[in-house]
């Protein structure tokens, strides 16, 4: 829940320090970057996000969660625009309205929206576990979207694996080639993900890897 009195903190904080330090670390490694929110040149268009349907006979309701939202839009030249000089943008998960309210959105849902918005071929998600597993705890490295559908309905993906899965899903729906959730605890992640052939976490795709 994010309420009126506490959005203008969160907003200074992820697009401020955490932003910052961000683009601080990226530079010192050589790399190119900036900061920008998801308010910047409506970057990110949102909406109050409602969770629930509303549905009295079986005994849901719609849960406010005050300034919580979530995209229905991206400006995607902005982030073109950079790619052309070079740039590296780091996005702050925040999102305005078109009435102008400011939003906290989950930064998967973010990152989902602006790789749907780039026709993306790869979503990576960091997260604080090896990726997917199974009931019994093995990681499972390919999943399609039967799969990973199934295994939430099933109660196999709890808790903030949810929200992950089904940004992927959404993602590669909506033109994303495939996603992959991985460690970001481990070191070079990202690389072991992109220059092996094995890959590295959980990839969810609209067919299975062979082999």
């Amino acid at each position: 829940v994010t309420t009126p009195e506490s959005i203008k903190t969160i907003e200074m904080v992820l697009s401020g320090s955490i932003n910052k330090e961000i683009v601080s670390k990226i530079c010192s490694a050589g790399g190119n970057a900036i900061g920008v929110s998801g308010k910047d040149g409506n970057l990110i268009v949102a909406k109050k996000l409602r969770v629930g349907n509303g549905d009295k006979k079986k005994g849901k309701k719609i849960q406010d969660l005050g300034l919580v939202g979530e995209p229905i839009g991206v400006n995607h030249k902005i982030l073109k625009d950079l790619e052309n000089s070079g740039i590296i943008p780091v996005v702050a998960p925040i999102g305005s309205s078109l009435e102008g309210s400011t939003y906290n959105i989950n930064a998967d849902h973010a990152a989902g929206a602006l790789s749907e918005s780039l026709r993306a071929s790869r979503l990576l998600l960091l997260t604080d576990t090896v990726g997917v597993q199974s009931r019994k705890g093995k990681l499972l490295s390919n999943l399609d979207l039967t799969q990973s559908q199934r295994m939430i309905k099933d109660g196999v993906i709890l808790g903030g694996m949810i929200p992950k899965v089904q940004t992927c899903i959404k993602a590669i729906q909506n033109g994303v080639e495939a996603a992959v959730i991985l460690d970001g605890r481990v070191p070079h992640a990202l690389l072991l993900e992109i220059f092996t052939d094995r890959g590295f976490g959980t990839m969810i795709s609209n067919k299975l890897k062979k082999g």
